[in-house]
């Protein structure tokens, strides 16, 4: 008797396990989605082309880069004309080491990268951009530059060269 209590205490356990897995969450699911559809935009009308006819030639190309007119520019490239021993050397490879003043005319002293020095006054060119001197103190010489720019223009340009103070050692 005691056999047929426990048979049947679980046999009801066992026919539980047998049911539908999920069974619950699958109700759920189908009970939310009851009256739902999807809804599809309809796809936009297509505009008509129009064709743009280009008025503007006669007006700046604002793809190719132009330079203002400011008065500055020259119009050649510097004057043909022997060079100078110094225009062979970049000017930052240039050093002013001192001056000199005889007849209170001031000269400049630079040393060239071949450690030979060179006296310079006013008027003297040096530098590869065809830098003329155009003064002389005890501390520095201004140049002025003649370069090229971008459009091809020829500009001036002012650089200059400091005392440079001697090593101690």
């Amino acid at each position: 008797m005691r056999q047929k209590y426990l048979i049947l205490c679980v046999f009801p356990f066992l026919l539980a396990a047998c049911g539908e897995p999920h069974g619950d969450l699958r109700a759920w699911m189908n009970e939310q989605g009851k009256g739902q559809r999807g809804k599809i935009e309809p796809i936009p009308e297509v505009q008509e082309y129009e064709p743009f006819t280009y008025n503007a030639y006669d007006m700046q190309d604002p793809f190719f880069p132009r330079k203002m007119d400011t008065g500055d520019s020259k119009k050649g490239g510097p004057q043909p004309r022997k060079p100078e021993p110094l225009e062979a050397y970049p000017l930052d490879g240039l050093k002013m080491v001192g001056t000199l003043e005889r007849s209170k005319v001031t000269y400049g002293l630079i040393q060239a990268p071949g450690k030979d020095i060179y006296q310079v006054s006013v008027g003297n060119y040096m530098g590869q951009d065809y830098g003329r001197i155009i003064s002389i103190t005890e501390t520095e010489i201004q140049l002025k530059e003649l370069v090229q720019d971008g459009t091809g223009d020829w500009t001036d340009r002012l650089s200059s060269l400091h005392l440079v103070e001697s090593e101690q050692k």
